[in-house]
C-alpha cells in the first residue's frame, strides 16, 4: 500500500513554496501585462485583466516555479521508478536519492529535466489560471456577484475545473519529462529523442497514458488549493487594510 506514496516526500517538501512562488509569479506576470500596457503601448492601466492577458500571466508564473519545481521532481521520479525495480533499495530517503544524484553527477544532473518541466508546466499554468479565472467569470455570472463574494462551492468548482484543464494540457509533456528523467544517464540525446523513441514503439495514445487518475486527482487536488488561497488572501486582507 505504502508503494502507491514512494517519492512523495519530495514534493511535499516542495509543495507550500511552490504553490506560493507560483502564485507570487502570477501577480508578478500580471504587473508585467499591466506595465507593457501602459509603458510599451501607451494605454491606460488595466482595470480589469482579459481571459487571454490572465492566460499569459499564468504562463510567465511558470518561469520561477520551475527552478524550485525540477529537481524535486526528478528525486521523486527516481524513487518511485526505485520502488517498482526488483532487488534492494537504491534510497534510503529523499535527502539520500539528492545527494547520490549530486555526487554521481552533480547540480546539473539533479537539475536534468529542467526544459521538459518548463515545457509542461508553462503551457499547463497558462490552462490552469486560464480556466480558474473563465470559471470563476461564469460563476459570477451565475450568482450576480462580484469575484468576492462567490459561494465556497463555486471557489472549489472553479479551482477543480483549473486542475483538469492543466493537466488535460500539460500531460503528455508530463510523460515525456518524467521518462527523460529517470533515464539511465546517455540512454536519450534530449527531450525530442524520448518523443520519436515514443511515437515508434508506443504511438501517440502514450502520451496520455494514465489522464484517467491524473484527472480524477487533479479536481479535488486543485479546488484545495485556490479554495486555500483565496481564503488566504481574504484573511490577510483583513490583516493588512
Amino acid at each position: 500500500f505504502f508503494g502507491f506514496y514512494r517519492g512523495v516526500s519530495a514534493p511535499l517538501v516542495a509543495m507550500a513554496p511552490m504553490y506560493a512562488v507560483s502564485f507570487w509569479g502570477y501577480d508578478m506576470g500580471k504587473l508585467v501585462i499591466n506595465w507593457w500596457e501602459v509603458e510599451v503601448r501607451k494605454q491606460e492601466p488595466i482595470q480589469e485583466f482579459s481571459i487571454g492577458q490572465l492566460c499569459v500571466a499564468g504562463g510567465l508564473s511558470a518561469l520561477p516555479t520551475t527552478m524550485l519545481m525540477a529537481p524535486t521532481e526528478r528525486i521523486k521520479c527516481l524513487m518511485q521508478v526505485e520502488e517498482a525495480a526488483k532487488g534492494p533499495p537504491k534510497y534510503k530517503g529523499m535527502l539520500d536519492c539528492a545527494g547520490q544524484v549530486l555526487r554521481q553527477g552533480g547540480v546539473r544532473s539533479l537539475f536534468k529535466g529542467t526544459f521538459a518541466t518548463l515545457l509542461r508546466d508553462g503551457p499547463g499554468s497558462v490552462a490552469w489560471f486560464g480556466m480558474y479565472e473563465l470559471s470563476k467569470r461564469q460563476f459570477m455570472h451565475i450568482q450576480g456577484c462580484e469575484a468576492s463574494e462567490l459561494s465556497p462551492l463555486a471557489v472549489l468548482a472553479a479551482g477543480g475545473l483549473g486542475g483538469m484543464g492543466m493537466w488535460t494540457v500539460a500531460l503528455p509533456a508530463d510523460v515525456l519529462k518524467s521518462r527523460y528523467q529517470t533515464a539511465p544517464e546517455g540512454k536519450y540525446r534530449g527531450l525530442y529523442h524520448v518523443f520519436t523513441e515514443l511515437m515508434a514503439k508506443e504511438g501517440p495514445g502514450a502520451l496520455f497514458t494514465g489522464v484517467r487518475p491524473a484527472l480524477i486527482r487533479a479536481f479535488p487536488a486543485n479546488a484545495a488549493c485556490f479554495f486555500g488561497m483565496e481564503m488566504s488572501k481574504s484573511i490577510l486582507g483583513q490583516f493588512m487594510d
